[in-house]
């Protein structure tokens, strides 16, 4: 005999369970605003309890007719579509669109100056999202946000299932430092184009501005030089542990210039100079005190070549590459390297500094270089980049240069987590990721002030890495802490929160298809 009462129960209770998942499933989605977990994380945010969803119907609209404004709008529409489904078109507007839809627009006349160059402002309710800033670049950096306030399959490059919402409230954003970045050593390994426009977007994503292409060193040379062909014929042909090799030609170096262009990211190239340089060595005899070229090289010692500093010939070579690299890149700096010199005295290598500077001025640009060129007379202008010799970055300071920040023991991506890491070195230390993200750029170094930093940069050297998937793990999880020290203020950041807001990137890193190092310390989230 069927129990009509025990049935009953069972039943009522499915319901009633069904009901409080469904609850507790809203209640996920419509969490506060302030506890979504942005990285960087916003200068002020405040929540309202809400959401805002996409829709069918949805568009986005920009107020003006800007070709770089639709250019961002459509950026924002190509990045919801293919995971939505949605036919999200860009549309003028001159007033307010109606519900549903994202608003993009233009400060007048500058009238949020708090806001600078790349700071934003975001209005969420439920009828719409409004993003608004001062510049183009303000609201590509306010899109990123936008990005990661949705769940994490807003990434992925096919249909996925709703419902897309984002929490109501506001954010208020602009970055610590104008300048965040990361340097990639193409000369070691070299990546492809479309490695280092990955590597672009996944900088986008985060809100850096800057990538630093190490173009040269002992182990190739990566770009098309007209003027002096056999640079990259030869020098480019080979690479650490002997293989094939390759180099860009001047029309590849400018689709990824463009290409980092449209995600206002600033390629800043580096001809690494005096010493670094067997590959030029290797495809001119002529640059050689010797007037004999040496063999390419597939080892990963260094200090041990220099340009022959006293020969006329070494400053036309060093104007012509200047003179056709400079043509290529709109951004304002050229890197001239200047490290670890170890076989050009002392007395050869500061004369050579302080030409090579005059040189790159001539161009229009302004000279970037590691610590090492402080023992030259700097000229106004120019930004030293400390990776290793605090005394080195002291006396750039003295002269009134800027720092970029890249200490070695603390952002250098090439780095092992810990002793169990296969890929990287350790001739710095070890970097777990907890130690990537607890210094700050503006106490580091005793005596060096905020108002001295231009920024902070996490460089990636290949040594060891060899392609796209390793030089994933290297970056990740690090990379979103090395924006977060460039973009967030340092009273705004603390280790114990942003693991937590890092642990639940974990979902969209995979949506990415990004392989990263799931790091003990932090408390990775799995998909619900």
């Amino acid at each position: 005999m069927i129990n009509k009462k025990s049935n009953f129960a069972t039943t009522a209770f499915l319901i009633v369970t069904m009901l409080l998942v469904q609850v507790t499933s809203s209640a996920r989605t419509t969490s506060d605003l302030s506890k979504a977990a942005i990285i960087p994380r916003p200068v002020s945010i405040t929540g309202t309890g809400g959401y805002f969803a996409l829709k069918a119907h949805t568009n986005i609209y920009i107020r003006g007719e800007s070709d770089e404004l639709k250019q961002v709008g459509q950026y924002l529409a190509d990045k919801l579509k293919l995971s939505t489904g949605y036919s999200i078109d860009v549309k003028t507007a001159a007033t307010t669109p109606g519900s549903g839809n994202i608003y993009l627009t233009l400060s007048e006349n500058n009238s949020n100056p708090g806001l600078g160059d790349e700071g934003y402002e975001l209005i969420i309710n439920k009828d719409l999202a409004m993003l608004s800033a001062n510049t183009t670049a303000g609201l590509f950096r306010g899109i990123q946000t936008i990005r990661q306030l949705l769940p994490a399959k807003i990434e992925m490059a096919s249909k996925q299932k709703g419902p897309w919402r984002i929490a109501t409230g506001t954010i208020t954003d602009y970055p610590a430092y104008s300048y965040r970045g990361t340097a990639l050593d193409v000369a070691r390994h070299f990546f492809s184009v479309e490695d280092v426009k990955r590597l672009i977007e996944f900088l986008a994503c985060y809100k850096m501005n800057v990538l630093h292409l190490h173009l040269s060193d002992d182990q190739g040379w990566r770009i098309e030089i007209k003027s002096w062909p056999e640079l990259a014929k030869h020098g480019g042909n080979t690479q650490v542990g002997g293989g094939k090799g390759g180099y860009y030609t001047q029309e590849q170096y400018s689709e990824i210039v463009n290409y980092a262009k449209k995600r206002y990211i600033t390629i800043v190239p580096e001809i690494d100079m005096p010493g670094h340089t067997n590959a030029a060595l290797a495809s001119y005899a002529e640059l050689n005190c010797s007037g004999k070229a040496t063999e390419l090289y597939t080892g990963i010692e260094v200090g041990f070549s220099s340009l022959c500093t006293k020969l006329e010939i070494t400053y036309k070579f060093i104007d012509d590459v200047v003179r056709e690299l400079s043509a290529l890149t709109p951004g304002p700096y050229f890197h001239i390297g200047g490290d670890e010199s170890h076989s050009t005295k002392r007395e050869d290598y500061i004369p050579f500094i302080n030409k090579v500077q005059d040189i790159v001025m001539a161009h229009g640009k302004k000279v970037l270089g590691w610590d090492d060129i402080a023992i030259s007379s700097l000229k106004p202008g120019v930004v030293a980049q400390h990776w290793s010799n605090v005394k080195n970055a002291s006396m750039a300071v003295g002269q009134g240069a800027k720092i970029l920040m890249s200490p070695a023991k603390k952002a250098y991506l090439d780095m092992q987590y810990d002793k169990s890491t296969k890929l990287g070195l350790h001739w710095a230390g070890y970097i777990e990721v907890d130690s990537a993200y607890i210094w700050d750029p503006a106490n580091y170094i005793p005596g060096i002030g905020k108002e001295n930093v231009l920024g902070i940069e996490a460089a990636l050297w290949t040594e060891t890495i060899t392609n796209m998937k390793e030089m994933e793990y290297m970056i990740f999880p690090r990379l979103p802490g090395y924006a977060e020290i460039g973009w967030t203020p340092s009273s705004g950041r603390n280790w114990s929160e942003y693991k937590v807001r890092l642990g639940k990137q974990a979902e969209r890193f995979k949506a990415m298809g990004i392989n990263y190092y799931p790091s003990v310390l932090v408390p990775w989230e799995a998909t619900k």
